[in-house]
């Protein structure tokens, strides 16, 4: 069934409205649509100016999907686009750009469930504007565990009195982002993150690992830094996943990723298109201080003095594009400012 309408005064023909993309839910592309409809408000301040990377699956999730850079040839004349030169294809990739309500709609319409955008703005695309962690749990481990490790960054973040903010990923972990909106660039972010991942593995070996090896993984939670890079993106928040049901990426406060951890019960912190939207309407955007606050991160050196004091000194890598640096710290726990919560200081 095809349908045409009108948004905001552009004109968009919506195509196969009753295909279903979620077969275990029966979930159809309409209401996909309907979803981004609903969350357009809260999710388009986080997608607007910044170069989108689109997951697109036109037979549902079940079937193979495809990555898109590239803005689709055939688009309205009114889909803004941003040009970023590409190092990889040697061309200037136009990635599109969702500013308005049509431009979202129109990619529900291609079956785009999955948004992914820079973690910078276009205008400066070597900037981010958030230093952002992906908790990935390995296999028996779930978001549970990552609550335990979202909360020791938290704890270290509070030292340096940055604020972090927490969000599910809508698929198996958490995210944890700390807005930073002022000038840095990948060079000093992608760093930092790599040696906190490490500093973190360091503590708590048991349930920590800072490498990509899947075999590393086994019940432990996997922190990824390498997310905070300027060719890479993360799943927007209020963005669909494409699992078994239509889970979205949904931002929590503190105190829920506590309770998750105090109760053992991982399905605290799941939420389908429908729970999203009741929790936007009830909270309003808990994500929107991402957008505005500023921030300045620590230095390597202030984080190494801020971390554990162990007997022997730990190296802390500090990898990025342009320079490899490696640095011997001996380090000290930070000292919270106020008494840490017990789901601080539960272990996993």
């Amino acid at each position: 069934m095809d349908s045409s309408i009108e948004i905001q005064g552009r004109h968009l023909k919506l195509s196969n409205l009753q295909k279903v993309l979620y077969p275990a839910t029966g979930f159809t592309k309409q209401q996909v649509i309907d979803y981004y409809l609903r969350i357009a408000p809260a999710i388009i301040p986080h997608l607007s100016g910044r170069a989108l990377t689109l997951k697109r699956y036109p037979n549902g999730v079940d079937d193979p999907f495809f990555f898109e850079k590239n803005a689709p040839k055939h688009r309205p004349d009114w889909v803004n686009t941003v040009p970023i030169w590409s190092e990889g294809n040697d061309r200037t990739m136009h990635y599109v750009e969702v500013s308005d309500l049509p431009t979202l709609v129109w990619l529900a319409n291609l079956a785009a469930i999955e948004l992914h955008p820079s973690l910078s703005l276009a205008k400066d695309v070597m900037c981010p504007t958030v230093l952002a962690f992906d908790l990935d749990p390995g296999p028996p481990a779930n978001i549970v565990q990552c609550c335990q490790v979202g909360l020791w960054l938290r704890e270290i973040f509070e030292h340096f009195g940055l604020e972090s903010f927490p969000k599910t990923s809508g698929s198996k972990g958490l995210q944890i982002y700390i807005p930073l909106n002022t000038k840095t660039s990948y060079d000093q972010t992608k760093p930092f993150a790599h040696a906190l991942a490490r500093l973190l593995e360091q503590e708590h070996p048991e349930h920590v690992v800072s490498e990509m090896k899947k075999t590393l993984r086994t019940n432990k939670v996997f922190v990824d830094w390498s997310q905070n890079d300027e060719h890479k993106t993360t799943v927007s928040i209020y963005s669909l996943r494409a699992r078994e049901r239509p889970t979205a990426s949904t931002p929590v406060k503190w105190e829920e990723v506590e309770r998750a951890l105090r109760k053992n019960d991982p399905n605290l912190l799941v939420f389908e298109a429908g729970q999203t939207i009741a929790r936007v309407e009830k909270f309003g955007d808990l994500f929107e201080p991402v957008l505005q606050l500023k921030q300045k991160l620590p230095t390597l050196d202030q984080l190494g003095s801020a971390a554990t004091e162990v007997e022997e000194p730990i190296e802390i890598a500090a990898q990025a594009d342009t320079s490899r640096r490696t640095a011997k710290r001996a380090v000290k726990r930070p000292q919270p400012r106020t008494r840490a919560p017990k789901a601080r200081r539960r272990a996993v």
